[in-house]
């Protein structure tokens, strides 16, 4: 099939083609009913139940794609988002917009130096070679690193003795192992992202300072004519968002006891409440976040509540 001449129309999505960000994104498309079949070896995949064609490109470069219009909308790291702002800023004909904070691929871009080494602050950097893959970001954070020196130093002076101007500190761009450019000796600290910090204490490394934490994000080109597709799309995200993070308890309870349960669980909005066929008595139904489930159980059985229920939720359209 000619791909190309199947994109007329169609609303461009860019989202991981590898690397951490990749099985996250493919299992929210599904859950958020997006069918599509890629073909080996081919970076684009027409979407077959709506509008749509999938395209697969590097984390890093999909802010650029979004940012200029080559594409509508698009999945990728909030650090990439923020590198691809610090070497490109906004204009009024290009830039991209976060739609929805996605929550997954939780890291964040850490300054990094030698366990056992003598610097144990970021300020001691300045000056300094510091090797990095985000050399936009890690220029912006040096760069305000250096000016609050600078200040310091003219503050204590007291313009009564001259100020040599504070050294620009030495960024080098490094694409992959950025961890092992201290131990080769090819810079002093580096800038990278951690996830576990497993790989930062196995190249004998340690944070002292973090430059920017990041998840997962939807973004969209800010000039986007296709803003219909785009608020359908992140409402089916959001709805598959709040089925992984919610469940639905179920439970009956005494109607003296009923204001009490709904401290205990008051829902998104409200909790749902239908009479029995028993005297006094109430069934409730609630989402209740997965993390705090167990706790909540164990709260309404101690108010009396019964027949309590957790119940999955496939998926969900929530306001």
């Amino acid at each position: 099939m000619d791909l190309v001449n199947h994109l007329e129309g169609r609303l461009l999505f860019a989202v991981p083609k590898k690397g951490r960000l990749q099985q996250a994104t493919l299992d929210l498309l599904s859950g958020s009913d997006i069918q599509f079949r890629r073909e080996t070896r081919l970076d684009i995949a027409l979407v077959k139940n709506l509008d749509i064609a999938l395209v697969f490109l590097p984390a890093a470069d999909i802010p650029t794609f979004v940012g200029e219009g080559s594409v509508d909308l698009g999945i990728t790291g909030r650090d990439q988002v923020a590198e691809h702002e610090a070497t490109s800023p906004s204009t009024d004909h290009s830039g991209v917009e976060e739609v929805l904070d996605l929550g997954f691929g939780k890291c964040s871009l850490k300054v990094q130096v030698p366990e056992k080494g003598a610097i144990t602050s970021a300020k001691e950097l300045i000056g300094k070679n510091v090797v990095t893959s985000f050399t936009g970001l890690t220029k912006q954070y040096f760069a305000r690193l250096e000016k609050e020196v600078q200040e310091e130093q003219e503050g204590l002076s007291n313009g009564h003795t001259s100020i040599n101007e504070v050294e620009q500190t030495k960024i080098k761009f490094v694409g992959g192992s950025v961890e092992a450019a201290c131990a080769l000796g090819v810079a002093h600290g580096i800038v990278d992202l951690v996830e576990s910090g497993e790989t930062m204490k196995a190249a004998g490394l340690k944070d002292i300072d973090t430059v920017i934490t990041s998840t997962a994000i939807l973004i969209k080109n800010k000039n986007s004519k296709k803003q219909e597709m785009i608020d359908l799309i992140a409402s089916r995200i959001r709805g598959v968002i709040t089925a992984q993070k919610y469940v639905l308890c179920q439970y009956n309870i005494t109607r003296s006891s009923l204001e009490l349960a709904k401290t205990i669980t008051p829902g998104k909005r409200a909790p749902t409440i239908t009479a029995l066929d028993a005297q006094d008595w109430v069934a409730v139904s609630s989402m209740v976040e997965k993390k705090h489930v167990a706790n909540k159980m164990d709260e309404l059985t101690k108010i009396g509540a019964t027949d309590i229920l957790v119940l999955d939720i496939a998926n969900s359209r929530t306001g």
